[in-house]
């Protein structure tokens, strides 16, 4: 009979479940019956992917797609079987507007977060002044930093590019990945690739012109850049749930307080209930603030109260398109934080994701909150309804009374990477290693925000934990046989 490996992981969103989805099956690989106990401290499994099916609309009240170059997620997908429900984006809704001025005007071509590699289309844009073009144009003469030290993202887009193009361009770009403030956020832990081309060009335009390789566009590709599912991105939760079930011990409604080390090996995770789960293994994948709770007791956890979160907010809003009069040429716009609106961007859901409404219907999904505001989620739902409703009517001249809204908060939802971030973190998990050993974390606080960077996490530490069971197996073999050899 195989030998057993007790696995505990804390945490039921994407991270851990996926995380249970791989230790599973590497375990398995290895030659090990692996016993794994997900513990779930709500009543919903998923974490903040949640999607509503409702009057015929698919409504994500949380994530709403992941980016297909990160390819984690399609590959877990494959794993499940239901690649084959992944859907892209609308081909003929390419366009992206930024609010400049009060006005949507349509993103240049070739920008990649606000670095233009094309420069016609950006010459011609009328969100950067002729002064600010020309201080970004700079950016072939100044003198490259060539030291690797970490520094914030605004800092260096500002640096390269000026402030026009950053508090114009770049910022609004980032909302809807960290609905962050660019000052405070790690270039090392959010765009590493800039400062690499930084070094290795002299120049950001020259080198992202050069590479071709995109860290991410925002405007029409030949290949959708964005992925979902075709009922929404539960359908991957529900797959994994369905997958796990009768092999895994899926525990929702109960939170670890405590990771107890033991005399001789492994752990036990104890409960809010009074009850333990014994582990060999133990994933912590919850938010960095209540991940510290639990590791506090055994190693410095300064790196993680490092982590802030930001609050957010998505007001979806529902509409016959006959009382509509805008046309939806794109996928929406995004807005600067200086425009002073209550919303920092605007998905036109049912025209970027074709299978989310009927052809006569139209879905939007407004976004609230970011590093530095907010105020407006203190308001109640009616009152945040009725800031959003403001803002369209100013900005797109929709006046009409939805069908439906639904608005979804998501507190302490995103975790803002400070500079220094990545090796802190690394330093962090090497003082795991000695005091904590086979005690892991992952998640969105960590190496990406992104769904598939939580899934790719999941499947790395997956692997370490099978190489170090199949380690230790062979460890304890060969002390073993030693003496039967000295005896022969």
């Amino acid at each position: 009979m195989a030998e057993q490996r007790n696995v505990v992981i804390i945490g039921g969103g994407l991270t851990g479940l996926s995380a249970a989805f791989y230790t599973r099956n590497f375990l398995r690989e290895a030659g090990f019956e692996p016993i794994i106990t997900v513990l779930e401290k709500g009543n919903t499994w998923g974490g903040k992917i949640e999607t509503l099916h409702k009057e015929g609309f698919v409504i994500e009240k949380g994530p709403d797609s992941f980016l297909a170059r990160k390819t984690a997620m399609v590959d877990l997908a494959k794993d499940l079987e239901i690649d084959h429900d992944l859907v892209t984006t609308n081909p003929d809704a390419k366009k992206t507007y930024l609010l400049h001025k009060g006005k949507l005007h349509e993103m240049p071509s070739g920008l990649v977060l606000g670095i233009p590699t094309q420069l016609k289309p950006f010459l011609a844009s009328k969100l950067v002044s002729p002064a600010g073009k020309l201080r970004a144009l700079m950016d072939y003469v100044l003198p490259p930093r060539r030291s690797k030290e970490d520094e914030s993202l605004g800092d260096f887009i500002e640096r390269r590019l000026g402030h026009e193009v950053l508090e114009n361009v770049t910022e609004p770009l980032l909302a809807g990945i960290y609905a962050g403030d660019t000052r405070h956020l790690s270039l090392q832990s959010t765009f590493p690739q800039f400062g690499a081309v930084e070094r290795e060009h002299g120049s950001l335009i020259r080198g992202m012109m050069t590479g071709r390789k995109p860290v991410e566009t925002h405007t029409g590709t030949k290949k959708s850049m964005f992925l979902t599912f075709r009922q929404g991105l539960q359908s991957l939760i529900h797959a994994l749930i369905t997958e796990l079930s009768g092999t895994v011990d899926l525990r929702p409604n109960t939170g670890a307080v405590s990771i107890v080390k033991q005399p001789q090996n492994g752990y036990t995770v104890e409960l809010e209930n009074g009850s333990a789960v014994a582990a060999d293994f133990v994933v912590v994948t919850t938010p960095t603030f209540a991940t510290s709770n639990l590791l506090s007791p055994h190693v410095n956890t300064a790196a993680l109260d490092d982590i802030d979160y930001v609050s957010v907010a998505n007001v979806v809003l529902a509409f016959d398109k006959k009382d509509i009069k805008t046309t939806f040429d794109g996928s929406g716009f995004l807005v600067p934080r200086k425009e002073g609106r209550t919303i920092t961007a605007c998905t036109w859901t049912s025209a970027k994701w074709l299978h989310t409404s009927a052809d006569d219907k139209v879905l939007m999904r407004c976004y609230v909150g970011r590093a530095g505001e907010q105020e407006a989620l203190k308001r109640d739902d009616a009152g945040l309804v009725e800031l959003v409703r403001q803002d369209i009517l100013d900005l797109m001249g929709i006046d009409a009374e939805p069908l439906f809204t639904e608005v979804t908060r998501l507190n302490n939802s995103m975790p803002q990477y400070p500079v220094g971030h990545k090796q802190q973190i690394a330093d962090l998990r090497e003082q795991m290693a000695k005091e904590l050993p086979g005690v892991f974390i992952a998640g969105a606080g960590y190496d990406g925000v992104g769904l598939p960077d939580c899934i790719r996490q999941a499947k790395e530490i997956s692997t370490q934990m099978a190489a170090i069971a199949a380690a230790t197996k062979a460890s304890v073999a060969d002390e073993a046989s030693a003496p039967a050899m000295s005896a022969g």
